[in-house]
């Protein structure tokens, strides 16, 4: 499978996390695409000889109304006579004024470009529409009239509760064009944690829809929006978008506050003379996920951010004129932000957008998607991939023709090598490079990536820091680990893209990413990773998902990926658990490539729901899989107990929600579970782990 044991000694005293499995194939960029590239491997020395002066020419990339004055300030953390770190602060570009949404549509329109397609719309349903960058320019305009009228100026908050429809495009750039703020929410989120959203960023304007499509049913969002502004105070109008229609008729609406689309938006003036913003006025606050604590509003800037989105995306993804990009992200998630809203529309991309999911009404749904529109840039998520490994275990239908796909990217997590190869092959016809991207919501953009014109891939691995970024592993005490150990990721100094503070706490934000290596001046990620023999970085997941076994502190995603490499495994999710004798333990939970043979007297295909069927499978698969990783890695590595599931707890982002997996091995009362994509999938799982208990 390419993966081989890397015994190396552990010493405990180093508090590095252990380099478990090493993968050993390899891809070199293929000739052909080489030829083409627009990124070649000087890029890395000249970035690396002045930085700044690197990311001022990147910047100049972009149109601006004024030139800045500075090309980069940054004052660190740093302990004064008490002990007590200062706020760190950066700014980039500062005097430079420039207008996102002009960057994004007017100025392709005024280069003539127009009529150049700027999305292909799908909806869930089926309807399907097409927006120029022309007939965008005017949408945004109207959009902006709109906004001024309900009283949004330079400065406000905008919270936007919607789907992936072209509405929440439109309305993300009218914000950027007047200075404000926007903020998005996963229009799948309670009225709970879009209240918090509110709340906390002080939104003046929410905009919503009457109901949105979800895995083929109409469903009422209105209600929930309207439960979400009840009693604040800062709240003045709703703006809300007819997705729905008759098909979700019981809609409340408050005259006064409450104001449709088209009735609105629609009628007005396709008109707007833009104004000009300084380089570090916000763009957007983007909350984390709150696995620990409430979440996080990280704050982006204009400037900074738009040279980091626009950069990464033309250089990372080779961009070309004909280029059919899509990125499956939901918009609200920082990965649509970059590789959706700003870094294609910066560039002049035409955008696939689509609003439903992956199997409605079919497994095939995507690879229809890529057929119709001729997608030639895929970037997905590796929960997508390894769900799509197990609904096509025999390969990919015939009927769908892939051939326009040039490129493939993976974001979200790392990604087992089994399920990089399966990509690669099926998806990618076995020749198309794939761009692993590491990033986060708090760097704004792309970190780590490999060039796809330069760089050798390696299954698994993001491999180095992209031109103009520094990356390390290093130990508790911020010094680097050797070549083929393991320890927590960190980023040298500041790059554009990153977040200037969290919203109305800038104290938590100096505490959560650069306290813990203030003295070395790293930004600490929280996350832990490996050097392979090469310096090339692997990702090992969050450092809160470590797990310590006597000693040893083990990866989860190493485990997993051993895991998923077996030919029964489609996906799988690791967790420590309490254990007298070893300090913990590792359960695993594993969804089997294939469906599980019915039991007797359950039917045809078997009652999934029936605990019986997946204590079946587990009877089979927890001797072989234990064998498995013991031989793969080592015995400190094997699994105490497996658990075959029918599916995991993910985020709508398409993360394993590891710490649910704990609670419910545990026998805890679940934790925050408002970023489940199926709240159900907890509950199934702790009936499995019970009657396996009980055997």
């Amino acid at each position: 499978m390419g993966l081989t044991p890397m015994p190396a000694p552990f010493d405990p005293a180093s508090a590095t996390i252990r380099n478990l499995l090493t993968e050993t194939r390899r891809y070199p960029a293929p000739a052909a695409f080489a030829a083409q590239a627009n990124v070649d491997a000087t890029w890395w020395d000249r970035a690396a000889a002045d930085p700044i002066a690197f990311w001022a020419e990147q910047a100049n990339r972009l149109d601006w109304a004024e030139p800045w004055h500075t090309d980069h300030t940054w004052q660190p953390a740093r302990a004064d006579a008490d002990g007590v770190l200062s706020i760190p602060r950066a700014e980039w570009f500062a005097g430079g004024k420039l207008n996102v949404a002009v960057n994004c549509v007017d100025r392709h329109v005024a280069a003539g470009k127009g009529d150049k397609v700027a999305f292909y719309f799908e909806g869930e349903p089926g309807d399907r529409r097409t927006i120029t960058y022309a007939e965008l320019e005017r949408a945004v305009n109207r959009a902006a009239n709109t906004l001024t009228d309900l009283g949004i100026v330079p400065g406000d908050r905008v919270v936007l509760y919607l789907p992936v429809i072209l509405e929440t495009i439109i309305i993300t750039l009218a914000i950027a064009r007047l200075g404000a703020v926007h903020s998005l929410v996963f229009g799948g989120f309670s009225a709970e944690a879009l209240r918090f959203r509110v709340e906390d960023t002080g939104a003046k304007l929410l905009v919503t829809t009457d109901g949105q499509f979800r895995r083929g049913q109409a469903v009422p969002v209105k209600a929930a929006a309207d439960e979400a502004v009840a009693g604040v105070d800062s709240i003045e109008h709703v703006l809300v978008v007819r997705r729905t229609g008759d098909l979700t008729p019981d809609i409340p609406f408050t005259p006064g506050r409450d104001v449709w689309w088209h009735d609105s938006v629609d009628l007005a003036s396709p008109v707007h003379e833009p104004a000009y913003f300084d380089a570090e006025t916000p763009l957007f606050i983007i909350y984390t996920s709150g696995t620990t604590g409430t979440p996080k509003g990280l704050v982006h800037t204009s400037g900074g951010y738009l040279t980091h989105t626009s950069w990464s995306h033309w250089a990372v993804f080779d961009v070309k004129d004909d280029d059919v990009h899509w990125c499956t992200a939901d918009l609200a998630w920082v990965t649509a932000h970059s590789y959706v809203h700003y870094g294609p529309l910066s560039n002049g991309t035409t955008s696939v957008i689509y609003e439903g999911t992956p199997n409605t009404p079919h497994p095939g749904r995507h690879l229809e998607i890529i057929e119709r529109y001729g997608v030639t840039t895929y970037y997905t998520a590796p929960t997508l991939i390894r769900t799509l490994m197990t609904w096509f275990p025999e390969g990919l239908p015939s009927e769908f023709d892939l051939s326009s796909i040039r490129l493939l990217g993976s974001v979200g997590e790392a990604i087992n090598p089994e399920a990089w190869v399966w990509f690669r092959e099926n998806i990618g016809a076995g020749s198309a490079p794939i761009v692993d991207t590491w990033w986060q919501s708090e760097t704004g953009a792309a970190v780590m990536a490999p060039l796809p014109g330069v760089s050798t891939l390696k299954p698994g691995s993001a491999l180095r820091a992209l031109p103009g970024l520094t990356t390390h592993v290093v130990d508790d005490h911020g010094r680097p680990v050797p070549f083929g150990s393991g320890g927590y990721l960190v980023i040298e100094g500041t790059w554009p893209g990153m977040a200037r503070t969290v919203w109305g706490d800038p104290e938590r934000y100096r505490d959560s990413y650069w306290a813990r290596f203030a003295k070395q001046g790293f930004f600490f990620s929280g996350d832990g990773a490996k050097y392979d023999d090469d310096g090339d970085i692997w990702l090992l997941g969050r450092v809160d998902d470590v797990i310590n076994v006597s000693g040893h502190r083990l990866s989860t995603i190493e485990i997993e990926s051993a895991l998923v490499a077996h030919p029964l495994v489609g996906e799988a999710g690791v967790v420590g658990v309490t254990d007298a004798r070893t300090g913990e333990a590792i359960a695993a939970f594993v969804i089997p490539a294939a469906a599980p043979r019915p039991t007797s007297g359950s039917g045809e295909r078997g009652n999934l729901g029936d605990p019986a069927v997946w204590l079946a499978a587990r009877g089979t698969l927890e001797p072989l899989l234990r064998a498995h990783v013991t031989q793969a890695i080592g015995v400190v590595a094997r699994p105490q107990e497996v658990f075959v599931v029918p599916d995991l707890p993910k985020t709508r982002s398409g993360k394993i929600m590891r710490r649910l997996l704990g609670d419910i091995v545990a026998g805890r009362a679940l934790g925050d579970v408002t970023a489940l994509q199926d709240d159900s999938v907890p509950g199934r799982i702790a009936v499995i782990v019970a009657a396996a208990r009980q055997r």
